[in-house]
């Protein structure tokens, strides 16, 4: 497709990769029928094709406006549909330029701006979001529905295993996870434990770069991904052998580091291997020896059928679909039935809060699919999908993880 980017964007270094994605894309249309938002709308304009049409527009100087801005927002950026494009469009990295673009031309109302600038400003840290979700709990029993499906219930803390073995991996303890669900890296401090390995926890790191990515702030972005980097560098110099991801959403973006940083001579080569370094722990589970958990599963009590859901951002962005089903139901667990598993529950991030309706829509076709077949629980790889799924429903939602310790 030929394609002349304006000149405002093609002396931009940050809009160079536009034009070779733009000239990828074949218009085919089989991303339209993994794209969970033009599945609900049947709006050409909510598709992948559709918007790659108007991001195309817009890169080549034609008007920008709010209409163009509302079908970018209401992408998930789930990435279905890279997985299903057989021309390998980077369609995830041409949308995250192209809302920028579409946010500088038209303009927000007002309150959409102070509603975003407030997420940015909570969201990703533990400091600030951790107090609030506590009061959130505190009030819970009296706060409307609307707000209630937001704020998790707490419960136990898990035991932290004290570990001092030579090999070592490492752990960004991240903002929401920490507060909402810590059990979850708990739970994989003491599987690790019991196959010989340290999780080595950096207290210090902060928010993946996530949050303010998908929320235009790009720059900020790349200033929590450097932080990251700073923290997690000397350690993988001193012999850690692996950043040990247990939110997949943030493991996306981890992996992306790389990429992000890659115009930067400082940081690029450090970002790079930091990428690399970043594995989800069901592939790290995959590579070892698992007996001393199957050992330990066969004397805990029988959980029932359980669901997997598997999150957009493992299946899709880190390209692991299928892997925790496939490794609980290597250590004996009960899976249950479920179908389309490809397509997004409704979380991405901050979409939930800022595209309820659309949210709540994937959510409750979402929860039909995982319940087909009468689950005990339902688990995921992601603490968005794990808060979100878990807001309504009758059935309990944990990260898989917690399967596999005593609780």
């Amino acid at each position: 497709m030929k394609t002349i980017i304006a000149k405002e964007f093609a002396d931009q270094p940050q809009f160079s990769p536009v034009k070779g994605i733009l000239q990828a894309c074949v218009h085919c249309g089989f991303c339209t029928a993994t794209c969970p938002t033009y599945l609900i709308l049947g709006d050409e304009r909510d598709s992948p094709r559709g918007r790659i049409y108007m991001m195309k527009a817009m890169f080549e100087g034609e008007p920008v406006t709010q209409e163009t801005r509302h079908h970018l927002d209401r992408c998930l950026t789930c990435r279905s549909c890279e997985t299903t494009c057989p021309s390998g469009v980077e369609y995830s990295h041409l949308v995250d330029l192209g809302r920028v673009v579409a946010e500088q031309k038209a303009p927000r109302p007002m309150g959409q701006q102070l509603v975003r600038w407030g997420l940015r400003q909570v969201l990703p840290y533990r400091s600030r979001f951790g107090p609030m979700l506590k009061l959130g709990q505190l009030f819970r029993p009296v706060l409307p529905q609307v707000l209630k499906q937001h704020i998790p219930l707490s419960s136990p803390k898990l035991t932290i295993p004290i570990s001092k073995h030579k090999r070592i991996m490492l752990s960004l303890p991240g903002c929401a996870q920490a507060s909402a669900a810590p059990n979850t890296d708990i739970a994989a401090a003491q599987v690790l434990d019991q196959l010989d390995i340290t999780l080595k926890v950096l207290h210090k790191s902060g928010c993946c770069g996530a949050v303010n990515h998908h929320l235009n702030a790009h720059d900020k972005a790349l200033d929590q991904a450097r932080h990251n980097i700073d923290l997690v560098w000397p350690e993988l110099q001193a012999g850690a052998e692996a950043l040990v991801v247990t939110a997949s959403g943030c493991g996306a973006a981890l992996q992306e580091y790389g990429y992000m940083l890659r115009d930067d001579t400082a940081y690029a080569d450090k970002a790079k291997q930091v990428s690399k370094a970043a594995k989800d722990i069901v592939e790290i589970l995959g590579q070892e020896n698992l007996e001393p958990i199957k050992a330990m599963l066969k004397k805990a009590p029988d959980v029932g059928k359980v669901a997997v859901h598997c999150p957009c951002t493992q299946q899709h962005a880190m390209q692991l679909p299928h892997k925790v089903k496939a490794l609980l139901d290597d250590l004996g667990v009960d899976t249950a039935a479920t179908k389309n598993d490809h397509l997004c529950c409704g979380s991405a991030g901050t979409y939930s809060l800022l595209q309820p309706n659309l949210s709540h829509q994937l959510r409750s076709q979402k929860l039909k699919d995982l319940t087909l077949d009468r689950p005990k629980l339902i688990v995921t790889a992601n603490i968005g999908c794990q808060l979100h799924l878990g807001g309504v429903g009758d059935v309990p939602v944990k990260h898989w993880l917690e399967l596999l310790v005593d609780q």
